[in-house]
């Protein structure tokens, strides 16, 4: 008015290319966040990374050093080893977790993996595995999910004997022209089961069979619920010497399995 400038006494914007920028910068950390929150761990690869920077570097415990010397010498310490244990168990426990979403148990008891004394094993109902008063095993998802744990027998420590144990319940046999009585019933499926692990590969100097029969009940035998339990092959992995039993316990216990596998204590 009256022909003076007029003054714009607003704050100076931002220019446009800033807020999009801006906006491009949170999608791409939104999306780094999610590949990392989707992404796993490989133990044996992150052990793996780190120990050839220990050699390379020379600057983390355990790499090479160098020592100053006319001949240039150089001294390596070892490298700590990784306890195989603990990824052994995570493997099966995925197995396990694999294993009962595609094998059908008719409602019955499911695939667990229990903490035991001498280490861990494997707690597979029998009906998944064998027909009623049969010691041969049924062809499917059943004999895959014995291959696999096959395969992660043969990367277990050497001292960790594999003994595969049978039982049943105390039902007696309808056809005893085969088997006498469930004592040679449950011998004949838990020495199946160790065919078959080595016929996968497991050295058989390394695993054993045995048959309890039905003297060995884990639930009662007055409910089918408890009958079925009862009718069951057991894969235990003991550890022949103390230090390989604490390692293997402490793997079972901490590898957080919670909801996916029963873990118990036998």
């Amino acid at each position: 008015m009256g022909g003076k400038k007029c003054v714009c006494l607003c704050p100076k914007c931002l220019p446009g290319w800033l807020a999009a920028f801006g906006d491009m910068m949170s999608l791409l950390l939104t999306f780094f966040i999610l590949l990392l929150s989707m992404s796993t761990m490989d133990r044996n690869k992150i052990a793996e990374a780190i120990g050839s920077l220990n050699g390379a570097m020379s600057v983390l415990e355990g790499g090479i050093q160098s020592e100053i010397s006319p001949e240039r010498k150089q001294m390596a310490t070892p490298l700590e080893t990784v306890d195989e244990t603990a990824d052994a168990v995570n493997r099966i426990a995925s197995a396990v977790v694999e294993a009962n979403e595609f094998i059908d148990s008719g409602g019955g008891p499911a695939i667990t993996l229990q903490d035991a004394e001498e280490g861990f094993m494997i707690n597979l109902p029998a009906s998944i595995l064998f027909a009623d008063g049969s010691s041969k095993l049924v062809e499917g998802d059943s004999t895959l999910f014995l291959k696999r744990v096959s395969q992660i027998i043969n990367q277990l420590p050497q001292d960790i004997e594999v003994s595969v144990r049978g039982y049943t319940d105390d039902s007696p046999l309808k056809m005893k022209d085969v088997f006498e009585d469930n004592w040679q019933l449950s011998a004949a499926r838990a020495i199946t089961v160790v065919k078959e692990l080595v016929k996968n590969g497991v050295s058989p100097k390394k695993t054993h069979g045995a048959g309890f029969g039905e003297f060995r009940p884990i639930a009662s035998n007055y409910t089918e619920e408890g009958r079925a339990k009862n009718r069951r092959v057991e894969i235990r992995f003991i550890a022949k010497h103390k230090d390989s039993k604490d390692k293997t316990k402490k793997s079972v216990l901490d590898s957080g399995l919670g909801k996916d596998v029963e873990i118990k204590d036998f």
